[in-house]
């Protein structure tokens, strides 16, 4: 009996040592920070997170104590333990996402690859689903991918989803890639090979990618746009400069009450945020002018020439430049935004697009322009920049030409025009224009039967329920149409019911919780709803989730093993799931995985 007790108080304590064990490694891998030390011996003076937070708790905890000054390898802080409980807990949150994926019964896998500081390429892999009463775009995998061709990417993510059991040939309802042709191609690329696997598995391209395209494609079509961003650039490098950028703040300190602001670099790949760059400058262009001036005055060589130079191009139509894009990024990067939420469905994001294609075709109207320019001419008045139109010499007709009717100018460039009407013939409006056309050819999905069919599951649209639209739908994924014609006309009457009670539905989300209780009599249409709102949107997750994994496979831990990457990624990017995880759920699973281990745990 006394031996019976003592044993069950030694596997407690191990129990508990073992759990603490994990919650140090679990903080370590949702804070992103490091668990081992370069050099771990006891003489060390910086022996890793690890055994440094552990010696810490040993001072407030005998039983720690205890247990950390065990002999050989039963401390159980080894590099090998530490994978394997990091490798336990990864698997114990994959287990809760493959069992809400499938409870769900429908998900999107959503991919994207970027490199590590080692030159590897990583792919990370997201499954998008609707789980009580929510959308979810949970982290599932990151893995190296060893080949970039479309076929090796194909197999990469197959073999993902068949390792975690997941049914894609049926049940795999959508893909969310970026446009590249390897990903997008329509005959080979990798959207095309698995729709081979997965009949049901459509393409959307990313739409956040989408809009940033469209700024892109606008800025290059426009020149006076293009040198304006570039000059944009200019300000930010020679701002960056030591002696530069100390005068900068003392400038700012002296003219403004509030903390001095940084000029933003802009970013190839991401347009929308190049408001914020816009917005910085032209709410310090009067501390921008004062530096500039005052080392134009220096005569310091090349430091004062550049100022010179970047002076002379703070003009009028570079005042109307920033106000334009100050206005229309500014629009932009609010739906950029919005469509990088896990939550949102494509429903929301068509009506979210044609509502900024509304707000762009109202831009163009003389009112909102004449707005626009007088905004412009304040600041220029402010920062007393020129606002005088400069009237170029008329050039007289050739004498050769006397008493000949010209049909054409021939050389003469005669300004009728001043600087209001040369900028809104040849930016404001272009700019809208191109805009606008770029917003038409890469969202203009109204014909396709599965935007058409999503936005009939919008209480807002008004299409709402049309038996016709949705029947379409239901066709792409083989559906009982007799059924669906049945609980169609049902719906209509339950949703008026509920509007003549003043609880209007606004969403595709809201329509499918409203639903759920009657799942078992609206079976046909919840399940066409579920598929809605699993269908991506855009690839913003496994953006984020690039984020993370440079944070874990930083400078100094490169030679990480891809597996413990994974693993750490997991923890780190769910890391809700992570906090709810059951320790005693935890220890039996580590004390199953070896019979052999020096430590009872049951």
């Amino acid at each position: 009996m006394l031996w019976t007790r003592h044993i069950k108080k030694k596997v407690e304590e191990n129990r508990i040592y073992i759990k603490t064990v994990a919650e140090v490694l679990l903080l370590t891998a949702m804070q992103n920070i490091s668990q081992r030390g370069h050099l771990e011996t006891d003489t060390s003076q910086n022996k890793g997170n690890v055994l440094e937070i552990m010696e810490l708790i040993s001072k407030h905890n005998p039983l720690i104590a205890k247990k950390m000054k065990a002999a050989g390898n039963a401390k159980y802080t080894s590099n090998t333990i530490q994978n394997e409980v990091m490798e336990c807990l990864s698997e114990m949150v994959r287990e809760d996402i493959i069992r809400e994926v499938k409870e769900s019964e429908y998900f999107s896998v959503i991919a994207d690859e970027t490199k590590d500081l080692k030159k590897t390429e990583q792919l990370s892999l997201v499954l998008r689903y609707y789980y009580n009463g929510a959308v979810q775009e949970s982290f599932l995998d990151v893995q190296r991918a060893s080949q970039l061709d479309a076929a090796g990417l194909t197999q990469n993510i197959i073999q993902c989803l068949e390792r975690y059991g997941l049914e894609y040939r049926s049940n795999l309802v959508g893909q969310g890639y970026d446009g590249a042709s390897v990903m997008a191609g329509k005959c080979r690329g990798v959207a095309a090979r698995i729709k081979t696997e997965a009949k049901h598995a459509f393409y959307v391209h990313c739409n956040a990618h989408c809009l940033n395209l469209v700024i892109v494609d606008a800025v290059k079509a426009v020149p006076e746009a293009d040198c304006f961003f570039s000059l944009l650039q200019k300000f930010y490098v020679y701002m960056s400069g030591s002696y530069v950028h100390q005068k900068w703040i003392t400038v700012q300190k002296d003219m403004y009450p509030e903390a001095p602001r940084e000029l933003q670099r802009l970013s190839d790949t991401r347009w929308a945020c190049r408001y914020s760059a816009c917005k910085t400058v032209m709410d310090r262009l009067p501390a921008i002018l004062r530096v500039l001036h005052e080392i134009d005055l220096e005569n310091s060589g090349d430091r004062s020439v550049e100022a010179r130079g970047l002076l002379a191009q703070i003009d009028l139509t570079f005042v109307g430049n920033l106000s334009t894009f100050r206005k229309i990024l500014g629009e932009i990067k609010l739906l950029s935004d919005v469509l990088q939420s896990p939550s949102l469905d494509l429903a929301k994001a068509v009506d979210l697009i044609h509502a900024l294609q509304d707000t762009l075709d109202q831009y163009r109207s003389e009112s909102c322009f004449d707005e626009l320019w007088q905004d412009a001419m304040d600041i220029a008045e402010q920062c007393t920049v020129s606002s005088e139109t400069v009237k170029r010499r008329v050039q007289r007709e050739s004498l050769r030409l006397k008493d000949y009717f010209v049909e054409s100018p021939i050389g003469q460039h005669r300004c009728k025009e001043d600087d209001k009407d040369k900028f809104k013939r040849e930016v404001f409006y272009p700019i809208l224009d191109h805009v606008h056309a770029e917003m038409q050819k890469r969202f203009n999905k109204t014909n396709c039967d599965i935007m058409r069919g999503i936005q009939a599951l919008n209480p807002k649209s008004k299409s709402f329920l049309s038996e016709e639209i949705v029947v379409s739908l239901a066709g792409l994924y083989d559906y009982d149409i007799e059924d669906l014609k049945h609980e169609l006309y049902q719906a209509r009457k339950v949703v008026q019911r509920r509007a003549g009670c003043g609880n209007e539905l606004s969403s595709v989300l809201e329509f499918t919780t409203f639903l759920e209780p009657y799942k078992e009599v609206f079976h046909q249409l919840f399940r066409l709803c579920r598929i809605a709102l699993a269908l991506p949107v855009s690839s913003a997750t496994c953006e984020r989730s690039f984020s993370v994994l440079k944070l874990i496979k930083n400078h100094l831990r490169t030679t990480m093993t891809d597996e413990r990457v994974s693993n750490i990624g997991v923890l780190s990017i769910e890391r809700k799931r992570a906090r709810s995880l059951s320790l005693d759920d935890f220890v039996t699973r580590f004390a199953n995985r070896h019979r052999n281990r020096r430590i009872h745990l049951f």
